[in-house]
């Protein structure tokens, strides 16, 4: 059977990259002991789970893109010395699985270069 990566599940995992993204935080500064808390009149959260950082979030992103982009060369690969099973029109939608999740990896560096732009232009 081939490797074959599935764009549904692709956009499974960038969907739920971006849900992630999304989860907010407890804001660091006040209240980060256990007095303070109280005294704002705040509960202790028990059982908290860590949420990934941005640069973690974006280090899947990045990977997972690479790896789509391997299994795409390793498929040409194959195909070029001649692997049984390995058929020209999954090499073709691998390649263009690659290609678009390169281009949609792309497409969000420019909206955050874009948006580091726009925050750094704001008048202090």
């Amino acid at each position: 059977m081939t490797d074959r990566v599935d764009i549904n599940r692709l956009l499974g995992d960038m969907r739920s990259l971006k849900a992630q993204t999304q989860v907010f935080q407890r804001p660091q500064g006040v209240g980060d002991t256990l007095a303070g808390m109280r005294s704002l009149g705040a509960l202790p959260v028990e059982g908290t789970t860590k949420t990934p950082s941005f640069g973690d979030l974006m280090t899947q992103a990045v990977n997972k893109v690479n790896d789509v982009q391997k299994t795409s060369s390793s498929m040409a690969d194959a195909y070029e010395r001649g692997v049984a099973g390995v058929d020209i029109t999954d090499v073709m939608i691998a390649s263009q699985k690659a290609s678009v999740s390169f281009q949609a990896m792309v497409q969000v560096r420019n909206k955050l270069i874009d948006a580091y732009r726009d925050v750094m232009n704001m008048p202090i």
